[in-house]
């Protein structure tokens, strides 16, 4: 690793480990989850250091084994949330005013004890929690966490670099001041690097944090937090607390010193948010600072001269791993005419050949939904679609909650454009393809452009450059995050930073120092070296 700015170590990428069968990390991580998948803990909230414990609980399971319990969670009292909301205002005395190298030194920590020691337990835990695959653990909780912490220290430092001219007269230069207040961050359960990312890096660059992660990831979210205790984020930096979304949110917007939401989650969720803000406005001392990723309806495209095994691919890929659950999984599909009948051979062989069930298995590509809500949503849209004239289910369509909640990859296929599959966010393993004409691949990309109201993700497969060039222009602002000849999934920290537009969020890109920035306020200080003395002109005479 190299060196930057004050001999801080220049971030590289973590490296994603095989888990191949003998491999130490694989048999590692099998004893992790073993040990906690069989070990119920206790869930505090963490207020200014210390374990906070109410006595009112939730339990929390395994969606792959919904009967199961693996622990129980503490839910706020309103005080809690003000005690929160106290403590992190007066952490902010110290922290704001802490050499930033000292904060870089907390964060970096954190990144090698993910890295080493914690891998396999926050990977165990996620398999667990969220009932991803190890793979997909690895390269969310692991890897990406990793990476947003090591490479949010790279783009805090390049952006303190970054100061205006000064001359002989005159010394000008930019202090990057932590917001005034505290911050809130909202956290989604789909991913555990989301989880930590959005209020460490707020932290890092000075701010303090009161966060709420999903009730579906805290048992993860733990892990989280053991880590940044460990790496010594001092006692009231961040908070966490559980409960009544309504209840904490009400109460965290109400404070006259909320100056920014960090937020990642629904649509519906983070549009109540802002306008909630926007008629709180004259409450507060300072304009809070709102990012948000919210949900997506992310697509392919085919081109005629696109090579079927590759779309076939990104498809399979791209629509159904980690069950769809990503923001950025592909769930429209356009796909010509003279591609079709290849392309469909070889999605409905690849789904048939999934293995489901529990993460434990590792032959396992395919595991549950998050909760029962989820699966009741997704098993009414593919019935629908059984029902339907202008839809066809060429392969999966069925469904099981008796012992976890799994949905069976699905592929709908419809001769309307305009379906309601094709349209709506669904948030699960169910892809909706249209077949077009090849002579329409034009009209296609307007169609495409004018389908969803989101704006995350999307991919063009072609080999023609010309029909490269031209899906890049057409769809330039229905894909914050646009793909050429490849899935529209896995963006990578540092290279491929995330957002999207329209009703998919702020486009502030995590991953990069765009998104940091909007996390300071930055200070110009001019220093006259020799002050005037009198208030005449030249041109004066």
């Amino acid at each position: 690793m190299g060196k930057g700015f004050f001999n801080v170590p220049v971030a590289v990428n973590e490296p994603v480990k095989s888990y191949a069968p003998g491999s130490p990390e694989r048999e590692a991580v099998k004893k992790a989850y073993k040990d906690m998948f069989n070990n119920t803990i206790d869930v505090p909230m963490y207020i200014n250091g210390k374990d906070v414990k109410t006595g009112n609980t939730r339990t929390m399971s395994p969606p792959h084994d919904h009967k199961h319990i693996v622990g129980t969670y503490h839910l706020a009292e309103k005080k809690h949330i003000d005690d929160a909301i106290s403590t992190a205002l007066e952490a902010r005395k110290a922290w704001s005013q802490m050499p930033w190298e000292q904060r870089a030194g907390i964060f970096l920590k954190a990144a090698e004890l993910i890295a080493g020691p914690y891998r396999a337990k926050i990977n165990a835990a996620t398999m667990i929690a969220q009932s991803k695959t190890i793979h997909q653990a690895e390269i969310d909780a692991a890897c990406e966490l990793i990476d947003f912490l090591r490479f949010n220290v790279q783009f805090m430092t390049d952006i303190y670099m970054e100061q205006p001219e000064s001359t002989s007269d005159a010394w000008n230069r930019i202090e990057y001041r932590p917001l005034e207040g505290f911050t809130y961050a909202v956290t989604p359960f789909n991913f555990t690097a989301i989880a930590g990312n959005l209020p460490a890096c707020m932290a890092l660059m000075g701010n303090v944090v009161v966060w709420k992660p999903s009730d579906s990831q805290i048992y993860s979210a733990k892990v989280i937090m053991d880590v940044f205790k460990e790496a010594g984020v001092p006692a009231g930096v961040i908070n966490v607390i559980f409960g009544d979304p309504i209840m904490i949110t009400n109460t965290v917007l109400a404070s006259p010193d909320f100056s920014g939401l960090h937020f990642t989650g629904s649509t519906d969720i983070f549009k109540k948010l802002w306008k909630q803000i926007g008629n709180n406005i004259e409450t507060y001392k300072t304009y809070p600072r709102i990012v948000g990723e919210t949900g997506g309806k992310d697509f392919i495209v085919a081109h005629k001269t696109a090579n079927a095994k590759q779309v076939s691919t990104a498809i399979v890929r791209g629509a159904f791993e980690f069950q769809g659950q990503k923001c950025s999984a592909a769930s429209r599909a356009y796909i010509p005419t003279s591609l079709w009948k290849d392309v469909k051979k070889q999605v409905i062989d690849d789904v048939k050949s999934f293995k489901m069930g529990s993460p434990e298995d590792m032959s396992n590509f395919i595991t549950a939904v998050i909760h029962e809500g989820s699966f009741n949503k997704l098993a009414k849209y593919i019935d629908q679609a059984k029902k339907d004239k202008d839809a066809e289910i060429i392969v999966g369509g069925n469904y099981d909650k008796s012992k976890g909640y799994f949905i069976e990859p699905t592929v709908i296929v419809t001769t309307n454009p305009k379906y309601t599959t094709m349209c709506t966010e669904l948030f699960g393993p169910v892809i909706t393809i249209y077949v077009y004409e090849d002579k329409d691949y034009s009209k296609t990309l307007k169609l495409v452009d004018e389908t969803s109201e989101y704006a995350l993700t999307g991919a063009i497969l072609a080999t023609d450059r010309y029909a490269i060039e031209e899906a890049t222009k057409a769809l330039q602002n229905c894909a914050g995050n646009f793909y050429i000849n490849d899935k529209p999934t896995g963006a990578v920290v540092g290279q491929q930073p995330f957002g999207g537009a329209r009703a998919s969020g702020t486009n502030d890109k995590a991953g990069s120092s765009q998104n940091l920035l909007r996390w300071v306020s930055p200070r110009m200080i001019k220093e006259t070296f020799v002050t005037p003395t009198d208030y005449r002109y030249p041109f004066l005479g």
